[in-house]
């Protein structure tokens, strides 16, 4: 009878433990070694990040929010003169004791109100006829602030519009429509815009295309009660 070698390929049974098993106990001692030995580092990290938690709180709890309570409380007479159409008062000296637009945005820039001056010193230069002053604030505005996004842009469109930079004032225009996000005052409001300026360009086709999706898309808004005879002029 013949002898059935063994097969020394043959997979070993399901329990048998081979040479190439991973050494569990090792690593885990190499993982408390290296803990042991960064242990000083990761405290460093820890520490850092903890100061860092909590050089932002004091710095909004002690700098920030008094400074913002200051900045408001300069912008409300710079208000009340924007309002009044008094944008030279405004800008640089609203009343005695309070700073005007300028010089809230100067020193309050980094907060919620000094932000918010820098988009009335824009609105204000634009409206005296100062359009590179008014661009140079309106685009250091940060529009996550009160202001929609789509109005600045607007508001740009106009100052380089005045300046006869056609072409900015186009792009801006446009930026103002992709942000307006459907608003059933502003999103028409630069459509009619961006038309009238294509039609100052000769561009009947694209002032008429403009036209067409107000009256469609817009049909109770200001600018659809006679947006036909528009749409007409630019149709040939």
């Amino acid at each position: 009878m013949a002898v059935i070698k063994e097969n020394p390929t043959t997979v070993p049974p399901v329990g048998t433990v081979t040479d190439d098993r991973i050494d569990i106990t090792g690593a885990q001692n190499e993982g408390r070694d290296w803990l042991e030995e960064n242990q000083k580092l990761i405290v460093a990290i820890v520490g850092g990040l903890i100061a860092i938690a909590a050089g932002i709180f004091l710095y909004r709890t002690f700098v920030q929010a008094p400074a913002q309570a200051e900045a408001s409380e300069q912008m409300w007479r710079a208000q009340q003169q924007f309002e009044r159409d008094s944008f030279n008062l405004a800008l640089l000296n609203p009343a005695p004791g309070f700073m005007g637009f300028v010089d809230i945005a100067s020193e309050y820039g980094s907060t919620p109100a000094g932000n918010l001056a820098k988009y009335y010193a824009g609105v204000s230069y634009l409206r005296l006829g100062q359009y590179d002053a008014a661009i140079d604030y309106l685009e250091d505005y940060d529009e996550d602030g009160e202001i929609l996004p789509a109005t600045k842009a607007g508001v740009l469109g106009d100052a380089y519009a005045q300046k006869g930079d056609f072409d900015a004032a186009a792009n801006h225009y446009e930026d103002a429509v992709d942000k307006s996000d459907d608003n059933l005052v502003l999103a028409p409001y630069y459509m009619q815009k961006l038309a009238l300026l294509h039609e100052r360009q000769g561009d009947k086709a694209a002032a008429n295309a403009l036209y067409t999706r107000i009256q469609q898309e817009y049909p109770t808004s200001t600018q659809a009660g006679d947006i036909d005879k528009y749409i007409l002029r630019t149709a040939s």
